[in-house]
């Protein structure tokens, strides 16, 4: 096939077939979604953080992050509507590189991103215990405590767990504008002097600060299979969401800046600090308040992520099938989320054992969503139309996250670790599959049943031209999917373990 031409299904009603999935999340729900999983922690301490870096110029570090962001949400929003899986990365990954490169991906993100959700836990824990005056020794509980009303909402499947977000993202906006709105007033233009107090240096570690706080575009893409018409929805709630999410955390820096001064960044807990500055006494029920709801968002923002991927890897054969059920477009993945709970309650428990001292942990989990990045943008530059808007957006994003991974080369231990055990599946599988290959040829009378080979999602032979990409339907012809040029005439959801 040449390579200058995209798969197509000569099926003229298979575009409109590829956009009813058995999915019900709409655009509200789906863009409330997008927002939690961005606009989540970071809210309670990085304003603060990165107003003691870079002083009022850190407004312009605030701005900088959300031009940069804008290339990475643009393309997973892309690939996720042109490609709704539940894998959401590694089936990108799957399609442009091959089986292994997306097992590594899988891994990275359910084994590595998953080690924040007990760091996400602990951070609320602290913050409503700084806020309240409550001893420490309580933050475990509180911490755990947190992950109980996520659990319940998403063991009920999206559709519930997503009227929840829309409720909790409703709350927490409306608490970000009444925090700027009450602290508005007391806003001092001198505190805008000098602009620059650290130099363009302090810039650049407000930058790096808040890279962490407009990371999780690519959440979307593991529940992409929920949304009822993907292809139109996705794009318009991320763009929502990019929107609220860079005006929610301006406002705030900008009253954070405006507000305290030199004193931001000085105390514990930012947040109430600005708060109590126009509204004593209310301020640390405001923010014990804001701390929860974020906390509840992000988890519950994530929780579908983590439970659609499991359920993924096990369908495509990269954790036991079992957990497999729950894969497909409708279906609730209540053995990947409860596979899930366990590894967030060993996570937890090593925490505890590390006094609850959370540097480590956030290393090991933006290090393996560096590495998702890294792997995401790349496919998606062999992916999408080359020339295309998309397409130059993911050779922007490409070289952000490169640079990227060389700021992050110390602490990619996690990941190289996780990408070994990709690795040995892999080799693992082709021996298996060379003795079946031997013992058949030796006894051709014996049934042969070869390992079924990883899918993108369950395809029946009536199907197969329905699910091919049409991105091109209507544009001009886009280059193939790596995974679809292969020797053989075989999709990327069916391509055959000796090709990872």
């Amino acid at each position: 096939m040449p390579q200058n031409e995209r798969v197509t299904s000569n099926n003229t009603d298979a575009a409109e077939g590829r956009q009813h999935h058995g999915g019900s999340l709409g655009l509200v729900q789906g863009t409330a979604l997008y927002i939690a999983s961005v606009l989540g922690t970071g809210i309670l301490v990085l304003p603060g953080l990165a107003a003691a870096a870079a002083g009022p110029a850190s407004i312009v570090a605030v701005a900088a992050v959300l031009v940069l962001s804008i290339p990475l949400a643009g393309t997973f929003a892309a690939l996720a509507a042109r490609y709704p899986d539940a894998g959401g990365v590694a089936s990108f990954v799957r399609r442009a590189l091959g089986g292994t490169a997306a097992r590594m991906t899988g891994y990275w993100f359910f084994f590595g991103v998953c080690v924040g959700a007990p760091v996400l836990a602990v951070l609320g824990g602290e913050y409503v215990v700084a806020v309240l005056g409550v001893d420490r020794s309580a933050v475990p509980i509180i911490g755990f405590a947190v992950f109980v009303p996520p659990f319940i909402a998403n063991w009920f499947g999206v559709r519930v767990a997503g009227w929840v977000q829309f409720v909790l993202t409703g709350l927490l906006l409306t608490v970000v504008v009444g925090v700027v709105a009450i602290t508005f007033p007391a806003v001092d233009a001198s505190n805008f002097e000098p602009f620059l107090p650290n130099g363009w240096a302090g810039v650049g570690v407000a930058i790096s600060l808040f890279v962490w706080a407009f990371a999780g575009w690519e959440v979307g893409t593991h529940i992409a299979g929920e949304f009822r018409n993907p292809r139109r929805t996705i794009p318009i709630a991320t763009a929502i969401a990019v929107v609220v999410v860079g005006a929610g955390y301006l406002a705030l820096q900008f009253v954070t800046v405006a507000v305290l001064g030199d004193r931001a960044g000085e105390g514990q807990v930012p947040l109430l600090d600005l708060v109590e500055t126009t509204a004593p006494g209310v301020g640390p029920v405001i923010i014990a308040a804001v701390a929860a709801i974020v906390t509840f968002g992000v988890m519950n923002a994530y929780l579908p992520a983590f439970g659609k991927l499991g359920a993924a890897l096990g369908r495509d054969g990269d954790l036991p099938r079992f957990f497999a059920k729950g894969a497909a477009d409708g279906e609730v993945p209540r053995r990947a989320l409860a596979l899930t709970g366990v590894l967030i309650v060993i996570y937890f428990g090593l925490m505890l054992l590390n006094d609850l001292d959370l540097s480590g942990f956030i290393l090991i989990h933006t290090s393996n969503m560096v590495a998702i990045y890294a792997a995401g943008m790349l496919a998606a530059t062999l992916l999408l139309e080359r020339w295309s808007f998309g397409w130059w957006l993911a050779v922007v994003a490409t070289i952000m996250t490169a640079g990227l991974l060389v700021l992050a080369w110390a602490n990619l231990v996690v990941p190289l670790v996780l990408a070994v055990a990709a690795v040995t599946v892999t080799i693992v599988r082709r021996v298996r599959s060379r003795r079946r290959g031997a013992d058949a040829v030796v006894a051709p009378g014996s049934p042969a049943a070869p390992e079924p080979a990883p899918a993108l999602a369950p395809v029946s032979a009536t199907s197969l031209d329905a699910s091919a990409d049409l991105v091109g339907a209507h544009t001009a012809p886009a280059r193939a999917p790596l995974a679809a040029r292969r020797s053989t005439p075989t999709s990327a959801a069916t391509k055959p373990e000796d090709t990872e």
